[in-house]
């Protein structure tokens, strides 16, 4: 007997086929589940995957201990609020990244401690340093009224801060690198040298790293910037401080597709529609970042990089094998050489195929251009990130098969009363208009889609968040966890 197939994936004008799992199929298939789910959690439910979890953090393992390096591995903890992943990272024997007292505070209480937490928050206020001296978990300060208040607090509890530094500025091909964040990279040595340790005035801080972070996706400005860390590193050490570990933060590319010319097309033909002022690809002619002015396109496509094909692993070996033109040294033996702890904080990377967002459609209208607007139980904040648009084809899930082809083209809103809460701003075709009580699945949300800007605006409650740690099992609804539930220590 045939199976039937009860999910399509959406196929707007120029696609762009997401990257899959079995589980995300699994849960596809398994109609029943999906609406127990909903009906017991309320929509929208954003579903976690351990397993996937545990397996990206194992491929960066690999990476770093193939080139025989010292390093650690923290989780970027803003990436996503679920606690159940905090406990994953520990369980796969890698850190969390803090930056926040909460996420710090609930981190410590999930299991963390002084060997697998930083914090590396942009505003540090004293209760979060109190409690990082307390716990003896690192601090990385980024600017010298950071220093005074972590001073303040190492005297008054009577406990050393242990500390990195965050540079910036790094000159990569005689362009200086901007970032608000961190200490100038011309200054930081002569700053600690004059102000931190024993009988100067910074001396409740103990100098363990330092860290930088670069707002550009390129390995090879990377790379450079690591080179200089290094010797940053070895004139610290030279000096008599006690500096063992470089932080290059996250940024680190993960590639959401499935192919390369889908990415190119849609890339290419968005340009040509808003030169043209014909666009049909996106809701009320929206450019995603790309504009017509005086005849000529300006402006860049403002979303994530979606295809990478140097991504992950890739992206850290190329980093690790940039050669260094006065050494002649590889960065991997840079480091090798001068015994640094090479430290990475991934977010996003981390998350890939861990997560998906699954929303019931309530109602489908026409508005006054004869578009159907199919509305979901969810608000744009619920999937969400800095970029322009969620620039992946989402699946459909109906509640029988689809027999005849009746495709239509449709944009999903949310429950905002605001014009712009469109979910996402391609037009989808859907083999059929969706019924109400059918579900619409969002995947490789988990990296910083699900909660980065989620809002209770309107008193929405927030979206649910399950653990789903896999099984060889039947599936069923009692195999996910309502991360609420998740204890603390």
């Amino acid at each position: 007997m045939k199976e039937k197939k009860m999910y399509y994936k959406g196929k707007p004008k120029y696609e762009l086929t997401p990257k899959t799992s079995d589980w995300m199929h699994e849960l596809f298939n398994n109609l029943a589940v999906v609406r127990g789910l909903v009906e017991r959690y309320g929509s929208p439910i954003n579903i976690h995957h351990l397993p996937s979890f545990n397996q990206n953090s194992e491929s960066y393992k690999q990476v770093f201990e193939s080139y025989g390096l010292k390093y650690r591995i923290f989780y970027a903890r803003k990436a996503n609020k679920s606690k159940g992943l905090v406990k994953q990272a520990f369980a796969s024997g890698i850190g969390v990244d803090t930056a926040s007292f909460k996420e710090l505070e609930q981190c410590l209480a999930l299991g963390g401690n002084s060997e697998n937490l930083v914090l590396t928050a942009a505003i540090k206020t004293e209760l979060q340093i109190e409690l990082a001296i307390t716990s003896g978990v690192p601090i990385i300060l980024d600017n010298e009224d950071e220093c005074v208040l972590t001073q303040s607090v190492a005297i008054r509890i009577g406990k050393k801060a242990i500390v990195g530094f965050r540079i910036s500025g790094f000159e990569v091909e005689e362009e200086k690198l901007y970032s608000r964040f961190g200490f100038d990279v011309e200054d930081v040595i002569d700053f600690v040298s004059s102000y931190v340790g024993e009988h100067k005035t910074f001396d409740m801080l103990e100098v363990m790293g330092i860290h930088f972070h670069l707002d550009s996706y390129s390995t090879h400005q990377r790379s450079v910037s690591l080179i200089a860390s290094i010797h940053i590193v070895s004139t610290l050490k030279e000096k008599g401080y006690p500096v063992s570990f470089i932080d290059i933060g996250g940024g680190i590319l993960m590639n959401y597709l499935e192919e390369e010319k889908e990415w190119i097309v849609f890339n290419d033909n968005l340009k040509k529609a808003v030169v043209k002022q014909d666009n049909d690809i996106t809701f009320n002619d929206n450019g995603l970042g790309f504009r017509l002015e005086e005849g000529k396109l300006r402006g860049k496509l403002n979303t994530y990089p979606y295809y990478n094909k140097i991504n992950k692993g890739s992206f850290i070996r190329e980093v690790l094998d940039f050669m260094d033109n006065d050494s002649g040294l590889t960065v991997a033996s840079l480091l090798s050489k001068n015994k640094i702890e090479l430290r990475i904080e991934p977010g996003r990377s981390l998350l890939d195929q861990v997560g998906m967002t699954v929303a019931k459609v309530i109602h489908r209208k026409k508005d006054a251009k004869g578009q159907w607007l199919v509305g979901l139980e969810m608000n744009m904040s619920q999937m969400m990130s800095s970029s322009a648009d969620f620039l992946l084809d989402p699946f459909m899930l109906y509640n029988s098969e689809v027999e005849e082809n009746e495709e239509v083209d449709v944009f999903f809103t949310g429950a905002y009363c605001l014009e712009r809460d469109v979910l996402l701003k391609r037009k989808i075709t859907l083999p059929r208009l969706p019924d109400i009580g059918e579900y619409v699945a969002f995947v490789n949300t988990a990296g910083y889609m699900m909660h980065f800007f989620e809002t209770e605006a309107h008193l929405f409650e927030l979206s649910t968040n399950l653990i789903f740690t896999g099984s060889n099992e039947k599936l069923s609804f009692f195999q996910f966890i309502d991360d609420k539930k998740i204890t603390l220590e």
